[in-house]
């Protein structure tokens, strides 16, 4: 009867779910597409990090024209540009400016480290403009004698370390390093390469320690590219994963990650007291105090013994140059007086300057560094004083008084304790 009364009825139904059903394709469809986008912009953007960070081709040619035009030389740059057996492997750069990668050079493994100016972001509204090569090799100029160079690099070295330890003999050393064919005699172009070279806190540094066991030992140079020894294990920890499935790695569960993949104990106590000697190696050696204003997991290495390495010291500065550039800068708060990520001063709000005093030691970052580290499967019957004695070292303060006796005591006492508990096992 109901049927008869509206015939159309019994349509109505079907009718809806249909337009339902096509309603939810349609949303299911622009879903799908609006998944695919995002998902290829985060490749794409990545992708365009990655072709910033990893620029070697572009550092080659740079370096080879002017070798190539007799503007520069080094001991490198015979092998990388004309017989081409110095090879560029895999990109291990984390800054676009700082590019660095393995390096195969003959039958010999090493890194390659490269400066270049940093690239502009991308503008996806306009054309692209062509990067400019940053003026570099321009001193010392024609004319200039080996005694007018010894005497610049004597006032470099003056100004960035002051008048501390033995200046002249490390001048000496510079043109020893310099000499790259080995046949007695700086030539220009040489002498161009080692003056860019001296401007890198980094190599300036590498110099100094040349002769400690923490530092990579120099291989060679060519212009301001320079190659150190291979290490083996790129970072304190953590594993190394193709870019496309870091964006899927949560941080917090990516750094909860990084530490399962570590040595056993007994090898890290091993490279952590490595870290700490080289703590003592920068803290007032003969040519002053220099601070670690980057320290990061990333910047540090070791080798198949476990001896740690330094991977990367650009932002190791000597404590002279560090006060020379801060204390200048115009601050508001103390945020603003902070040098890399980890050299922290004060901001006078009288002078709205800021302070040129560092308010953490090099031993407090590096504890910082390893207490997750050393605590981390450390042995039940030193966790204990081991913890106490990295929130001891983490608690010390520049400013405190006896400071450098608290620090030796720490540094010391942490050293005996790490050695004592791993010195009758075959890891140490």
């Amino acid at each position: 009867m109901a049927r008869r009364l509206f015939p159309g009825a019994w349509l109505r139904k079907p009718h809806y779910a249909q337009v339902r059903s096509s309603y939810m394709r349609m949303k299911y469809l622009f879903i799908s597409w609006l998944v695919v986008f995002i998902g290829s912009w985060v490749m794409y953007v990545q992708y365009s990090t990655y072709t910033e960070l990893c620029r070697g081709h572009e550092c080659r040619k740079i370096i080879c024209d002017k070798y190539k035009t007799g503007v520069i030389d080094g001991s490198a740059c015979s092998s990388l540009c004309a017989k081409e057996t110095l090879y560029f492997g895999k990109c291990l750069s984390t800054k676009p400016n700082n590019q660095m990668y393995l390096g195969i050079w003959g039958n010999l493994q090493g890194v390659i480290k490269c400066q270049m100016e940093e690239a502009t972001q991308p503008d996806f509204g306009t054309d692209p403009e062509p990067r400019k090569e940053i003026v570099l090799f321009d001193k010392p100029t024609r004319g200039t004698t080996v005694e007018k160079f010894k005497e610049m690099v004597y006032g470099l070295f003056k100004a960035k370390l002051g008048e501390q330890g033995n200046l002249s003999e490390l001048v000496n050393l510079i043109l020893s390093f310099a000499d790259g064919n080995k046949d007695g005699r700086v030539s220009l172009p040489e002498a161009k390469s080692a003056w860019a070279l001296l401007q890198l806190e980094e190599f300036l540094l590498m110099v100094i320690l040349q002769d400690k066991e923490h530092t990579p030992k120099l291989m060679g140079f060519c212009g301001d590219l320079y190659v150190t020894e291979r290490v083996e294990y790129t970072s304190l920890y953590g594993i190394s994963l193709p870019w496309i499935i870091e964006l899927f790695i949560p941080s917090g569960f990516r750094r909860s990650m990084d530490q399962w993949f570590t040595p056993s104990w007994p090898r890290k106590a091993k490279i952590a007291i490595g870290l700490l000697e080289f703590v003592e190696d920068i803290f007032h050696g003969p040519y002053g105090n220099f601070l670690m204003c980057d320290t990061s997991a990333k910047n540090l290495g070791y080798n198949d013994k476990y001896d740690l390495k330094m991977m990367d010291m650009k932002k190791i500065v000597p404590e002279m140059n560090l006060k020379e550039i801060i204390k200048d800068r115009q601050c508001e708060s103390d945020s603003d007086c902070i040098y890399g990520t980890d050299c922290r001063t004060l901001c006078d709000q009288s002078k709205k300057r800021c302070t040129t005093e560092v308010i953490q030691p090099n031993l407090a970052k590096a504890c910082q560094l390893l207490k997750d580290y050393l605590l981390r499967g450390a042995p039940s019957d030193i966790h204990e004083e081991l913890e106490k004695q990295l929130y001891l070292c983490i608690a010390l303060k520049v400013t405190a008084n006896q400071m450098e006796m608290e620090h030796s005591l720490i540094l010391n006492n942490l050293k005996t304790l790490l050695w004592k508990k791993i010195s009758h096992t075959n890891d140490s």
